[in-house]
């Protein structure tokens, strides 16, 4: 742990010190602000609880694209500048630099979700949600986060550059979402099954509802479990190449 520890120190003190971390939280925040403006409180009136579902919906969106841009440098970029090898001769398990990556960009995602938080509470001025519905959409789209960064790390354990780690954890991700679609034209009980697997939207629709279900958040921890070990065992293999 104490190796996942020191590895996240030196990933969020590198975001810090580089622009792509700036560049990303920067973008993310103006997209989520013009989609408050534009779909959230459009331009007739609308019930405070469809306007903050609006705003979560589109903020989970945002957040799962921005964890996939920040995660293609995190291991392809270190094999494009040659660091990589220089942590692995460090005494540090491939699980922990895994875990120390996933912590420092997942801390990034917080900060930049935390930002967000004045735009549901503007709705308190003209309108009235509940404390519980904005917190239970927030860790909607903090697991969602997590689940899409855990699958670019995982994408970045496999290219040799971040283009196609970029490239190949979208791919993963539209994947799971697109279940949901096939799901719909399927029959019973393969349409269950596919609903299931689904990453994006049937499994964050109950949060955006304000609906906590602990399946819900079984799932996305599971998905982020099964790709941050699939991202280590990657790593340990192509050790021994």
């Amino acid at each position: 742990m104490r190796g996942a520890l020191l590895v996240a120190r030196r990933e969020l003190s590198a975001y810090l010190r580089s622009l792509l971390g700036y560049i990303v939280a920067a973008g993310a925040l103006l997209i989520e602000g013009i989609y408050f403006q534009a779909y959230g409180l459009g331009s007739g009136p609308k019930l405070s609880s469809e306007v903050l579902l609006r705003f979560l919906d589109g903020t989970c969106v945002v957040t799962m694209v921005a964890a996939l841009i920040l995660s293609m440098r995190l291991v392809a970029g270190e094999r494009e500048h040659g660091t990589l090898v220089l942590l692995r001769t460090a005494p540090i398990r491939d699980g922990e630099i895994i875990a120390g990556k996933f912590l420092a960009a997942f801390a990034l995602i917080g900060l930049m979700t935390l930002t967000t938080v004045y735009m549901p509470l503007l709705i308190f001025v003209n309108g009235k949600v509940s404390i519980g519905h904005i917190l239970t959409g927030y860790a909607g789209v903090l697991l969602a986060g997590g689940a899409a960064l855990s699958i670019g790390i995982f994408a970045s354990t496999l290219a040799s550059n971040q283009v196609v780690a970029m490239i190949g954890g979208a791919a993963i991700l539209v994947t799971l979402a697109l279940l949901f679609w096939v799901a719909r034209v399927t029959e019973p009980p393969v349409n269950d099954f596919l609903f299931a697997l689904n990453l994006y939207p049937q499994r964050q629709r109950p949060f955006l509802n304000g609906v906590l279900r602990l399946e819900n958040v079984l799932y996305y921890v599971a998905v982020a479990y099964f790709f941050l070990l699939a991202a280590t065992h990657t790593l340990k293999a192509r050790r021994w190449r």
